[in-house]
């Protein structure tokens, strides 16, 4: 398994990080997976004997029960991974049981701990915006919670460009810990991500962590152009697919495109993404010690360039503005 600096951080990370919100039946995660204890235990431990060594859950999780399955699968060999986890959303029923403020925050690390079974973080994300809370007080207590040595790094999920931006200046104005990875969605189906916020981590040095690179599934071979849908799988028949001629062409050429490498549908998404500028991981979710090994074998090859311009061009977002614009009156 191949190691990546994350962003400008000291800290290495697999390229392939092992996602488990399939961890736990709890709420409305069982339609992604159930992964119990001993199913868990066996995928974290091919996990680690296949070489990587970064692991990413949240409280969120089977309201809370992904972080304690994860935690004992990992048992004594928790001091040689790096351990992501996530604050934010709504962990109770009482009116600040909710969002990025410090009392949520601090009650959310402390119950994160515990049920990790570890006495630090190494990455710790918000999850998404809060709107009702000022920059400064998210961002004063988590520096707080790095000077404490309960979290070593920080990151953030699913922010627009302006407020990832906006945070990183007022942690530049007053000399606290910045966040050193941002976490979204990005795919050959959904590559938004590459008109603000892609450049805007390159720029700023955050380490790019991918979620649903498999775009829920629809890029792991499964589906395929007129054939009927896989039994267990997350879409049913009847489920509509949006862009499903798109998704099909783009299997298509990702096993065009990983025969001549001995490689899967799956490991070519996956490299697809390996292959952009700013990416330190992706964050795979798994059900199966299958999946699992399937997964591993991604950084066995790489993707030429030749091989992602095919995919770029397949898979190329609408133009929005202003890049559009841009695009049309570049600089003379």
């Amino acid at each position: 398994m191949k190691m990546r600096f994350l962003g400008k951080s000291g800290i290495k990370v697999s390229e392939v990080c092992l996602g488990t919100m399939t961890f736990g039946s709890n709420s409305r995660m069982k339609q992604i997976g159930s992964v119990g204890q001993p199913e868990a235990d066996k995928i974290v431990a091919m996990a680690l004997d296949g070489g990587i060594n970064f692991f990413d859950t949240a409280d969120l999780y089977s309201e809370g029960q992904s972080e304690e399955i994860l935690g004992k699968a990992l048992g004594k060999r928790r001091k040689d991974i790096i351990l992501a986890t996530k604050v934010r959303n709504r962990m109770g029923p009482g009116p600040n049981d909710i969002g990025l403020s410090r009392h949520h925050i601090l009650e959310g690390c402390e119950a994160s701990l515990k049920r990790l079974g570890t006495d630090y973080i190494d990455l710790y994300l918000v999850h998404r915006w809060d709107p009702s809370r000022p920059l400064e007080e998210t961002m004063r207590v988590l520096d707080d919670l790095v000077r404490q040595g309960k979290i070593r790094y920080l990151g953030c999920s699913n922010f627009a460009g302006w407020q990832l931006m906006k945070a990183l200046a007022i942690s530049d104005k007053h000399d606290w810990e910045k966040f050193v990875a941002f976490q979204g969605l990005y795919s050959l189906m959904a590559r938004d991500l590459e008109y603000e916020l892609a450049p805007l981590c390159v720029d700023q040095g955050l380490g790019i962590l991918t979620w649903s690179p498999l775009a829920g599934g629809l890029l792991s071979g499964k589906y395929r152009r007129g054939q009927p849908r896989p039994k267990g799988a997350r879409l049913s028949e009847s489920t509509t697919i949006a862009n499903e001629q798109k998704v099909y062409d783009i299997v298509e050429e990702l096993e065009k495109i990983a025969a001549p490498h001995h490689g899967t549908v799956s490991q070519g998404a996956l490299n697809y993404l390996l292959g952009k500028s700013g990416v330190s991981s992706v964050v795979v979710g798994i059900r199966t010690p299958e999946q699992m090994a399937d997964n591993l074998k991604t950084t066995e090859w790489e993707m030429t360039q030749e091989e992602i311009s095919r995919l770029d061009k397949l898979s190329k977002p609408a133009p929005v503005y202003p890049y559009d614009f841009q695009a049309h009156y570049p600089p003379e």
